[in-house]
């Protein structure tokens, strides 16, 4: 009897590792799976931006990055943004007018994290910065904003017969984009995630 206690006693504490190496293992595999998702989203945003010549079709400030993006069912204004560490990702209901359009982009400006179409894709993230491809070299894309194209140009007269010229202009679309993560406690990992993706405009 005392020799099958043993046994018994050395066999649940080998069932009880199995069972907490293999949490350990399903937990690893969550969170690798999560970031890959993330990843693969923001590359699958930036692949089908939309330059409608209505607003920038990408631009980043700060903490945010915003595009709009070919969507089902007409264009969304989707942005990444960074608020407490967490990493959060909202996209508009689809836009079928330029009104709407227009409506979204002003309402991406001012988001609080808990807006409808907003999601939380990562914990503990405590950086996020874009660096931007354009005419064959890597730079900030805030610093990069000086690189513009001319969206229209109308003239016409005031009612004094003055007359009146209009450029608009955005910023112009770079080739590529490095993006970067700073993973901090709450994440499951520690350091900087870089990726390369390309920009493609529909």
């Amino acid at each position: 009897m005392l020799i099958l206690s043993v046994l018994a006693g050395t066999c649940w504490k080998g069932v009880d590792a199995i069972s907490s190496a293999r949490q350990v293992a399903d937990a690893h595999l969550q969170r690798t799976l999560r970031l890959q998702a993330v990843m693969t989203q923001i590359a699958a945003d930036l692949g089908e931006v939309q330059d409608l010549a209505v607003v920038d079709p990408l631009i980043v400030d700060g903490t945010h990055l915003r595009l709009t993006r070919r969507g089902t069912g007409g264009a969304q204004v989707v942005v990444w943004h960074l608020k407490d560490n967490k990493l959060y990702r909202w996209a508009s209901p689809p836009a079928t007018t330029v009104g709407d359009l227009q409506k979204y982009w002003l309402a991406a400006f001012q988001l609080a994290g808990n807006e409808a179409g907003s999601l939380t894709a990562l914990d503990g993230v405590g950086r996020m910065q874009a660096y931007c491809y354009t005419g064959g070299s890597l730079a900030n894309c805030q610093s990069s904003r000086s690189s513009t194209v001319i969206v229209a140009a109308t003239s016409g007269t005031t009612a004094s017969g003055a007359t009146l010229n209009s450029t608009a202009t955005r910023q112009a679309l770079p080739e590529g984009m490095r993006v970067q993560l700073t993973l901090n406690e709450g994440s499951g990992w520690a350091g900087t995630l870089t990726r390369e993706l390309p920009v493609a405009p529909q």
